[in-house]
């Protein structure tokens, strides 16, 4: 499990002041499960100094195996290395290490739930002693998750900086407190906790027991992590984030489930990609971008929608409001015996270009307003049809049956259809070359006109007549 939390109201290190190291460290990252917490204090005049101290959990169920035959603490020690080695160098930062669960081995009949020990204090310059230590960190013992946060506040020596914990954990608390007690009393001491929860290798149901600390995600596999925690420690450390808001008509923002591009505005650099989603509370996700550009977002519904030249403001929770309402088209046969693949052409009348190809049988979600639909069919058919907020605009079409039709010889002929009005349209020309075929056609009447085309005089034309009706077959010999 991981918390994080993002300090209220301190003045943070700028994205360029951090480095290039640190650059490299969000290309870099790979896994572990991280709970962090900001600590929230108070503001100091110039450039501000951030520590993240990093709790490590070394129970003994680190020692199962996770994502292939890598043990999570393996896995663990490897990754936050990793992290550790990312970060050295990056200026205005110190780190530390607390580790829990790795003095006394747990028995059927006894945990110490007070096995928690800062091994590592802040200091300047201490990234290879921290390094160091990881590797020798076993897992063995019990999981007092609530009693090593108490104890990690003291771990800070002042209160004149960005105070951060990382926590990195499998598991749930396994002793007598409460984390969401702590997370209690530190709010009540004026500590603002805004948590985010990952679970590494655990049944994401138990994500639920830490609604009374805040938001959480899961990460089932090292890779779904290394993209987790890349956003995690990108909060952390570059203290600018952005909210895309996708409202709906009514100016809520639970549009989601859509495609997102971001491109350096005024070029078409994309710089960043992202499926909108929505947390487990229902609000968008917080996402890390560079402060340094202004952006074009292209958001990907049915037709897009585009918002340009969007500046993001450092050291300041960013949010971007889009319009995107958006409502269904489900197009489907009824009573259809068989399936039939056929496309629709979904267009805008004022433009006629095509803005999808929708498959009927399918559900497809469009902003709203008014379109056009041709379906192709034979004969095809038209609907104008108006979307709105939420619902689903169905268009049911009659099942089609089927044409068979065969010839001695090559000929000359094409299809029509008698509308009802009394006119008559043509649908489709026969093939020339087989001798043999099937169409499917809509339910009405027809006619077949053709000559063949051995034949060199119009007198030798002829005209049949047929019905067809839904999931039926009619046969004809020319």
């Amino acid at each position: 499990m991981a918390w994080c939390s993002s300090e209220c109201g301190a003045t943070a290190t700028s994205f360029n002041s951090i480095g290039r190291n640190v650059r490299r460290l969000l290309m870099r990252y790979c896994a572990v499960i991280c709970c962090l917490f900001v600590l929230s204090f108070s503001k100091v005049h110039g450039q501000q100094l951030t520590r993240i101290l990093f709790i490590l959990d070394a129970s003994n169920s680190m020692n199962s195996k996770w994502d292939g035959s890598q043990t999570r603490i393996d896995a663990a020690k490897e990754l936050l290395i990793k992290t550790v080695d990312s970060l050295n160098g990056a200026a205005n930062l110190q780190i530390g290490l607390r580790v829990y669960g790795h003095q006394s081995p747990i028995t059927a009949t006894y945990q110490d739930c007070n096995d928690t020990k800062l091994e590592v204090p802040f200091g300047p310059d201490n990234f290879t002693k921290v390094r160091n230590k990881i590797k020798t960190i076993l897992a063995k013992g019990t999981t007092p998750i609530a009693r090593s946060l108490e104890a990690a506040a003291a771990d800070f020596p002042d209160t004149n900086a960005r105070n951060i914990i990382i926590l990195i954990t499998d598991g749930l608390e396994a002793c007598d407190n409460d984390p969401c007690v702590i997370a209690k009393k530190l709010h009540d001491k004026g500590v603002k906790v805004t948590p985010f929860v990952i679970g590494l290798g655990l049944d994401i149901s138990y994500l639920d027991q830490f609604k009374c600390i805040g938001s959480y995600m899961e990460a089932e596999t090292k890779e779904s992590f290394k993209n987790v925690l890349k956003t995690v420690v990108a909060k952390a450390v570059i203290n600018t984030t952005v909210q895309i808001n996708l409202n709906n008509i009514h100016k809520v923002p639970n549009e989601t489930d859509v495609t997102m591009f971001l491109y350096k505005a005024g070029t078409k650099e994309l710089m960043y990609t992202f499926v909108h989603t929505l947390d487990r509370q229902g609000n968008p996700d917080t996402l890390t971008i560079d402060p340094a550009y202004k952006y074009d977002l292209v958001v990907n519904t049915i037709p897009k929608v585009h918002k340009n030249n969007i500046s993001i403001i450092k050291n300041t929770h960013n949010v971007i409001p889009v319009d995107c309402p958006q409502g269904f088209i489900k197009l489907r046969f009824t009573n259809a015996t068989s399936p039939y693949q056929v496309i629709s052409r979904i267009y805008k009348k004022t433009d006629q270009q095509t803005l999808n190809t929708q498959l009927v049988g399918s559900t497809d979600k469009y902003i709203v307003g008014t379109y056009e639909v041709e379906i192709l069919t034979l004969p095809r058919i038209y609907h104008s049809i108006n979307v709105t907020q939420s619902s689903t605009e169905t268009i049911d079409l009659p099942a089609p049956g089927q044409l068979t039709y065969s010839t001695s010889k090559m000929v000359a002929a094409q299809i029509f259809v008698e509308n009802d009005n009394g006119t008559i349209d043509w649908v489709c020309n026969l093939d020339q070359v087989n001798l043999k075929g099937l169409i499917y056609l809509q339910p009405g009447k027809y006619r077949l006109v053709y000559r063949q085309k051995q034949l060199r005089s119009t007198t030798y034309t002829v005209e049949k007549e047929f019905k067809i009706q839904s999931n039926k077959t009619t046969s004809i010999n020319l």
